[in-house]
């Protein structure tokens, strides 16, 4: 591991820990050279690939999955740490299905668990992902939600 302060190549581990629920690792490390510290993190890459409604295919991106539940939940009365357990969970899920899943599967999922955690979430969610093009379309869902109960 090069030293991002002083480029060399000589550092080493001060502290290792899981982090993230256990699916990485954080490594404090010292620069022997120069002597300053800093922190890495070894994530497992994944394999899981995603495919799109055009056809195309993508690696299936945690960050993107958070950014759109942290979107949702914004400013909704749920536990923190939500999120982070929403993705692990639904990632978990997904790389179950296989090496390959289908993205209306995996927004289907997502869907799923935003209408057990808040259905405000799940309403934000759905409209972006079904493309609401108007109020109708929140009538139409909001039925729907009342009928699952």
């Amino acid at each position: 591991m090069r030293c991002p302060y002083c480029d060399a190549e000589d550092t080493r581990v001060v502290d290792s820990r899981p982090v993230e629920g256990g699916s990485a690792i954080r490594r404090r490390r010292a620069c022997e050279s120069c002597g300053d510290r800093f922190t890495t993190y070894e994530r497992r890459q994944a394999a899981l690939m995603v495919r799109k409604r055009s056809g195309h295919h993508e690696p299936f991106d945690a960050a993107k999955l958070e950014a759109g539940l942290t979107a949702a939940i914004a400013d909704r009365p749920v536990p923190a740490g939500t999120v982070e357990r929403l993705v692990r969970q639904i990632e978990s899920w997904a790389e179950a299905q296989g090496p390959e899943i289908d993205s209306d599967d995996l927004g289907m999922r997502v869907l799923a668990e935003l209408r057990d955690l808040d259905e405000v979430a799940y309403l934000r969610f759905a409209s972006v992902y079904k493309d609401f093009s108007g109020p109708r379309d929140f009538e139409r869902e909001m039925a729907e939600l009342d009928g699952s109960e």
